[in-house]
């Protein structure tokens, strides 16, 4: 499902135009990225949640040149966890 049709699903099942879902759903992304920018997490129980991470730095292998080792610097990363709710859904299928 690509953004589209994320925001016209969101408008269907809400009763709110297009360009209101759209305005939603861009809040909602922002208000998101905007968290774990700042290190915090956001939690929707039983959906899941949406948490920033910390990579250690690790050794990795060139893949144009299998015989070199290359550092992948430390960094922070975005992590989702699925909630129960959302991992009983899915599994229901």
């Amino acid at each position: 499902m690509t953004k589209q049709e994320f925001v016209d699903q969101v408008a269907t099942k809400s009763g709110l135009t297009r360009r209101d879902a759209e305005k939603a759903v861009n809040a909602f992304l922002e208000v998101i990225t905007e968290t774990l920018k700042k290190g915090g997490d956001v939690n929707f129980t039983g959906f899941g949640k949406f948490s920033a991470q910390q990579r250690k730095e690790r050794q990795g292998v060139n893949p144009r040149n299998p015989g070199e080792k290359v550092t992948i610097p430390a960094a922070q990363v975005p992590k989702f966890s699925a909630g129960s709710t959302l991992k009983a859904a899915v599994k229901g299928k």
